[in-house]
């Protein structure tokens, strides 16, 4: 009896040293702001400063959004990289669509609009460029699927040709773009029937996207895994189930929605004590954390050299916000809010939008990338940033 106790003892202080090791790892790190989700209430509730509120919100996205990645990953590693990457972009775009949301029915729906076009940017550009040079350090190249990732970026292109049409229609038809500190514009009946047609499309499109995929073209998304790819790198931890992983996702999606609902309510008022624009803020603080669930997987799995999975999220995920959020924005518009949702966008937005996806289009056409290409694309978001700021 007395053996047997003393041979059971020695593992709690080996099970403190791996929680402690976890958290501190780079995939444990974002578990150390779950303290944030509470206090992020708590700060709600007694009304303290509102960019006190915004930060500790905004920064309790983080854990849920590094859980669902957690969670994906797993399922990602049953399912192959394609399947992986669209699971991952569907719950990572959930805290984004949760947030526009929010805004919407706040009426910021210029900030819904910048939110939009910053999740395009951010996913084509910061998080592609940042899988890209983090992957490509201490190797040569990084190979990946060239017709998988040719179809995603083809999605995207035509999905931002869509949505620049209610734009044209509207400088066409002699009226003007939004101005950079608007909240609401109203626009003719005309532009929202528009709106509403281009959304309808998309959907169609998105809807065919899911069948190529998933059904006709699933060898094309699932190519066979390296083992020796696979072993690169990896921490070895016992496996999730499906059920464990599906229930983590659900309820990191509630987390996301709670902290959406407090980060959307302070967005005015921090804009103004702060003195910032409430575009930027849509176009670079709602989207980056809005997206932080794919911006850290992509670049995580980038750095076990899994490019396939990394430029599915990256790419995928812009093409998911431009072919399904944004549409299903506009036709909830039609049922919450002052009034619907207008796909015009102004001229920063525009112009942002056509360069990025033009420019992440050709750096995945090719298959294969390099540190040098990723350093391109992030000094690319970086003036788009700078000038956002200074808009």
């Amino acid at each position: 009896m007395s053996s047997g106790a003393s041979s059971a003892a020695p593992p709690e202080p080996h099970e403190r040293f791996n929680l402690r090791r976890f958290l501190l790892s780079g995939a444990g790190w974002p578990y150390i702001l779950v303290p944030l989700i509470p206090l992020a209430v708590a700060l709600e509730l007694t009304h303290a400063p509102s960019e006190v509120i915004f930060a500790s919100s905004a920064l309790g996205v983080v854990p849920t959004a590094a859980l669902m990645g957690r969670a994906t990953e797993e399922l990602a590693d049953r399912a192959g990289p394609g399947i992986g990457g669209l699971l991952n972009v569907t719950f990572g775009n959930f805290p984004e669509l949760l947030i526009a949301f929010f805004a919407l029915v706040a009426g910021l729906q210029e900030v819904v609009k910048a939110s939009l076009i910053g999740s395009v940017l951010g996913n084509s550009l910061l998080v592609l460029g940042g899988a890209m040079l983090v992957g490509g350090l201490g190797r040569d190249r990084q190979t990946f699927n060239r017709k998988a990732a040719s179809a995603q970026a083809t999605m995207l292109l035509v999905a931002s040709a869509a949505l620049i049409l209610p734009a044209v229609f509207q400088l066409v038809d002699g009226g003007g773009l939004p101005r950079i500190d608007a909240e609401e514009v109203d626009f003719s009946s005309a532009v929202e029937t528009l709106s509403l047609a281009v959304a309808i499309v998309l959907l169609a499109c998105y809807s065919g996207g899911l069948w190529f995929s998933l059904r006709s073209h699933r060898d094309l998304f699932n190519p066979p895994i390296d083992e020796a790819t696979e072993e690169e790198g990896e921490e070895h931890h016992e496996p999730w189930t499906v059920k464990r992983s599906v229930i983590l996702l659900a309820l990191a999606g509630l987390a996301v929605g709670l902290m959406s609902e407090i980060l959307v309510g302070s967005i005015s008022e921090t804009a103004e004590s702060v003195g910032i624009s409430e575009f930027f803020i849509g176009v670079i603080i709602v989207a980056v954390v809005g997206n932080a669930a794919e911006h850290w997987v992509a670049v995580y799995v980038a750095a076990k050299n899994k490019m396939d999975l990394a430029v599915n999220i990256a790419i995928g995920s812009s093409a998911q916000v431009a072919l399904f959020v944004a549409p299903v924005l506009v036709i909830l518009s039609f049922f919450f809010g002052d009034h619907p949702l207008a796909l015009v966008f102004n001229g920063f937005e525009l112009a942002a939008v056509l360069l990025a996806v033009l420019i992440a289009s050709h750096v995945t056409s090719h298959g294969e990338s390099t540190w040098f290409e990723g350093l391109l694309l992030l000094a690319l978001y970086t003036m788009m940033g700078v000038t956002f700021f200074l808009a």
